[in-house]
């Protein structure tokens, strides 16, 4: 089940701040790493001693009656051990300088910040759209947390909206996708996403309409749930009629919890949990996302988004920027958002830039402060880790197969390029790769290297005060689960053994799987 035992006596495990200590991996994507005699890719930031501490420290636990160490911190000595209440995912990660602090607040400000149409008289918040998808990071991100679907027609579905792309139409696509200096195609006249609202005078490209059936599912003790299945379709399209082979995909804003430490994990540590051709044989294949590096030209590896592709948090910022608000940055230089050559009315419209403020509508340091609020936002301590229905969840929880994907632990590189995210234990609930997961999850859309059955492993850290932040019970990319149970029972592919494994329970092992959880 843990198919890796065998080179984790090779690896290493160094733990700073609280005492805690790091999963290590055997390749590494930067110079900073050395081969050995086998033709392996060690890390060089570690000692011998280092490397014989690994195997204990990063080894699934065989003990469920008791927590583990330094669990209740799982995210290191970031975790925000303050009150839980609404504002629980909106916390500075707790080893921040007083800098750090002051950088957090600023960068707060500008992720609330509501931008406005061109010309206006608050010329520094210039630029919005012209088409968009919110006026502010903070309206997709609500308290920094999971967006929504919408909860009836009438209701704007602000922190969900539709991707769009069409597949490759000759060779050179094909092979631009080969070589990776293409993720997707967009559609031609619509970009890369449906943009449901725009400036004055101008209009929007159209309205995601959302029909659901429903399935049941029956599990042992004669339990029945309804899953909802839903179909997404596109009204009152604003530029015309869409490309018939248009591919639409539906996205939910993700929580924005521990993003620096995801970001803070050494490529080696995600690699080495690799096994595309599953070697193995243990059904579960995850793979690495490769995507090009705008700066350097270099690979990089994809770590952020439904399908890992994106690899920095920084890049991550900007295409949202440019892509959700229409907001332009050194990063995403893109003044019209996402604009196409087809939307002639939309490319007339002003731009926000103000040439005394710099070359793009969101100039530095306005980017580097979003960022570094992304980047800072804590993840709450768990909850309840020594009750004794959450222990046994836990025991569920890793017999069931569920921890093969959401591993449950790594630690950060020292070299990660923030100070407070080095040599820190954390408890994110991701190996952060590819996986197939069915049918029933497939949007058929690919991104990269993500077939249109393929997510990313997404963390589960803070799942469990989704109710409490946000209101609301809804899981998965769309938000078609609305409960936990549901998400797990919309598994299936690689997750299709573990899924099962859940739907086989007894009532009683289930509830404390679901506990558990909700203990994250």
């Amino acid at each position: 089940m843990w198919r890796r035992i065998v080179d984790l006596r090779e690896w290493t495990f160094l733990f700073f701040g609280i005492g805690c200590l790091s999963v290590i991996a055997i390749l590494v994507l930067t110079g900073k790493s050395h081969a050995t005699a086998e033709g392996r890719v060690l890390r060089d930031d570690l000692t011998p001693a280092d490397l014989q501490r690994v195997t204990n420290v990063t080894a699934p636990t065989a003990d469920f009656s008791q927590p583990e160490r330094f669990e209740r911190r799982q995210a290191g000595a970031t975790t925000f051990m303050g009150a839980v209440n609404a504002n629980a995912f909106s916390n500075p990660s707790a080893n921040l300088s007083f800098e750090g602090e002051q950088n957090f607040r600023l960068g707060n400000g500008l992720f609330k910040k509501l931008w406005v149409s061109s010309p206006s008289s608050t010329q520094a918040s210039d630029g919005l759209g012209p088409l968009y998808n919110a006026r502010s990071c903070q309206r997709c991100h609500l308290k920094d947390g999971r967006g929504h679907p919408p909860a009836h027609a009438e209701d704007s579905a602000v922190s969900m909206f539709l991707r769009l792309s069409v597949p490759p139409r000759n060779e050179e696509q094909r092979a631009a996708l080969k070589n990776r200096t293409a993720m997707l195609f967009p559609e031609p006249t619509y970009g890369g996403q449906l943009q449901d609202f725009a400036v004055p005078g101008l209009t929007a490209e159209g309205r995601m309409v959302i029909a659901y059936t429903e399935e049941t599912v029956t599990l042992k003790g004669g339990e029945t749930v309804n899953l909802r299945k839903p179909v997404y379709t596109v009204a009152d399209l604003g530029f015309g009629p869409m490309a018939e082979d248009v591919m639409l995909s539906p996205r939910v804003a993700p929580p924005m919890i521990g993003l620096g430490l995801l970001e803070a994990i050494h490529p080696a540590d995600i690699l080495a949990l690799a096994d595309p051709e599953d070697t193995d044989g243990d059904g579960i294949s995850g793979k690495p996302s490769w995507v090009l590096d705008p700066d350097t030209g270099a690979l990089a590896l994809g770590r952020f988004g439904w399908k890992a592709s994106t690899p920095t948090v920084l890049q991550q910022s900007a295409d949202a920027f440019a892509g959700d608000i229409g907001i332009s940055s050194p990063k995403a230089p893109r003044h019209w958002g996402d604009c196409t050559d087809r939307q002639s009315a939309c490319l007339e419209k002003p731009s926000g830039v103000q040439a005394r403020l710099g070359r793009t509508e969101a100039p530095p340091p306005v980017l580097d402060l979003v960022t570094f609020y992304s980047g800072n936002l804590a993840v709450p301590a768990r909850r309840n880790v020594d009750d004794r229905d959450v222990l046994h969840g836990k025991r569920i929880f890793h017999e069931s197969g569920c921890a093969l994907c959401h591993r449950p632990k790594f630690v950060t590189s020292r070299n990660a390029e923030q100070p407070e995210h080095r040599f820190q234990l954390i408890w994110p609930y991701t190996d952060l790769l590819l996986h197939d997961m069915g049918e029933g999850l497939a949007d058929n859309r690919p991104v990269g290297d993500a077939t249109g059955r393929e997510w990313r492993t997404p963390p589960l850290w803070g799942i469990g005060l989704t109710e409490t932040v946000n209101g609301h019970t809804f899981f998965l990319h769309d938000g078609r689960a609305r409960s936990l149970l549901e998400a797990v029972l919309w598994h299936g592919g690689e997750a299709q053994a573990a899924r099962d494994a859940v739907v086989s329970l007894d009532p009683v092992d289930r509830a404390a799987l679901i506990r558990f959880l909700e203990s994250l």
